[in-house]
Formats: structure tokens, C-alpha cells, sequence
């Protein structure tokens, strides 16, 4: 099917082309997506995380490691910091992002977020704070901005990305979602100015260009508190970055949240 203009850029580090992974025949026939080297450099996280009995185990484990490894948990930078004089140096955290995401999506946080997923999947951002309709306009001028930020670009922030993402995958086939290739997952929202509607299909179902980012939540009378038209979408399990129960402890446990990579989807319309 056409599309009414370019999503995205050549090159990704999922070894699919960026317009088949943008495709609604992508996500009617998804296959599995892995961010290159991310497992093989971490081989010491796979063996620990094979041991785990439970999501919730997992979880633990996960969040201790990223802690540990990128100096985020609280006492180790205490006590590093402490041992140096000046002022203390703010350490990026993938937490951090979430939730700055949590507080608006077209925030600095977001901006970040929608970057990394522009660089490993190769999608660029429909929208941020307004409708990005050029390369190059001011809209996206100020999105690069926001997403080269020297305060989040910092603690190899990407690589924690890119290591949320594949627990998350890991975590669905274990325990979240084993032999599902698809959720059915909600959105809620009152304009279609941050999803471009491509065309209109059969009764309520359209086809629409989601963010490259997106929040839907797996209960339809959440997705209801955030506007009154609701998009349904049979979403991959592959295109999910986080989920509710993903983490024992994380910024975005209110809303039953997950984050989803965009695209163009079939969704159906209705009235909440």
C-alpha cells in the first residue's frame, strides 16, 4: 500500500530495511527484531537471567545489573563521588528517561527516546511538540536539539536502551507473552495530529503512522482517561520496548504502560 511519504532511513541495527519494519505487513507478519552485539557483550546478564524462575526474579536481577553496571545505584555513586572533589556529576539513567516520559512524551526525555529508536530501528519521529512534516524545518531542529542534549548523552545511554529493549524481549518469550507474536493494546486520544491517518479501510478500521514512540496501555478504560476516541491495535510483541511488569520498580507503574515503536497500523476507531 502507498504511503504518503518516506518513514525513516536506510540504515538500522536490526537487519531488516526500515520501510518492511514500518509496514503494516510488518506487523500482520511480524518477525523477531535483536539490536546487534547487544547479547553477545552481555553475556554475563543471559546466564544470570536463564536462572530466573519468575518474571518478577528476572525483574530483580535485571535492574540489579544495570545498576551496577552503569554506576546508577545510589551508594555506589555516593561513595564514588564522594572520594572526588567539585561538583557532583549528573549520570544518565534509562529510569530517568521513562520517567520524563511518564511526564510528557514530547519532553527532553522523549526527545531522547524517539532518538534512540530513530538510530537502531531506523524510524524518525512524526511528531514532537508539533507535527514534523519536513527534514530539516524547525520542528525537527528543535527535536535534534532536544534529542542531542549533552545531559542525557551521557553513561552510554543508548547501550542502556538497547539493553532494556532486549530484556524486554527476552522477558516476553519467557514469561510475559510466551508464544504470542502479537497484544492487543490500547490508546487513547482526542486528535489525529500526532497520528497521521493514511487512509480508511473497512467500517471503523484505519491505517494510520504512528509516532515512532508510542504509549498504549493494556486495559481499555485506562486508555479511556487519555482521550475519547480509542485506537485498537494488534500490536507485535516484537515492537514492544517496555511493559507494565517488566521491572519491580519503575516510573510508569500507574498507567499499565507500554511503549510501543511505530509505524503504520491497522487500528480500529471508537468511541470510548
Amino acid at each position: 500500500m502507498p504511503t504518503s511519504r518516506a518513514i525513516g532511513q536506510s540504515t538500522n541495527l536490526v537487519g531488516l530495511p526500515t520501510p518492511l519494519l514500518g509496514s503494516a505487513e510488518f506487523n500482520a507478519h511480524p518477525l523477531p527484531l535483536h539490536i546487534s552485539g547487544c547479547r553477545e557483550m552481555n553475556p554475563n546478564l543471559w546466564e544470570m537471567l536463564s536462572q530466573a524462575e519468575s518474571l518478577t526474579e528476572a525483574g530483580e536481577a535485571f535492574h540489579a545489573y544495570m545498576l551496577a553496571m552503569f554506576g546508577i545505584d545510589p551508594e555506589q555513586r555516593e561513595r564514588r563521588e564522594a572520594s572526588r572533589p567539585g561538583p557532583r556529576r549528573y549520570r544518565s539513567s534509562f529510569l530517568r528517561l521513562l520517567k520524563g516520559w511518564g511526564y510528557d512524551s514530547n519532553g527532553p526525555e522523549g526527545a531522547v527516546l524517539k532518538g534512540w529508536v530513530e538510530s537502531r530501528f531506523g524510524l524518525f519521529p512524526t511528531y514532537h511538540k508539533e507535527a514534523i512534516t519536513r527534514l530539516g524545518g524547525p520542528v525537527w531542529l528543535r527535536y535534534i536539539e532536544e534529542k542531542m542534549s549533552s545531559r542525557f548523552h551521557n553513561n552510554a545511554i543508548h547501550t542502556q536502551l538497547d539493553m532494556m529493549y532486549e530484556f524486554c524481549q527476552w522477558a516476553l518469550t519467557a514469561f510475559a507473552a510466551p508464544d504470542q507474536r502479537h497484544l492487543t493494546l490500547y490508546r487513547g486520544t482526542n486528535s489525529f495530529d500526532e497520528h497521521q491517518i493514511l487512509a480508511r479501510l473497512d467500517g471503523r478500521e484505519v491505517l494510520v503512522r504512528l509516532n515512532n514512540l508510542a504509549s498504549f496501555s493494556e486495559d481499555r478504560d485506562t486508555a479511556g482517561c487519555f482521550g475519547d476516541v480509542i485506537l485498537t491495535a494488534r500490536v507485535p510483541t516484537a515492537k514492544i520496548v517496555f511493559f507494565n511488569t517488566l521491572l519491580p520498580v519503575h516510573p510508569l507503574k500507574g498507567e499499565g504502560e507500554y511503549l510501543v515503536i511505530g509505524g503504520e497500523y491497522r487500528v480500529t476507531a471508537s468511541y470510548y
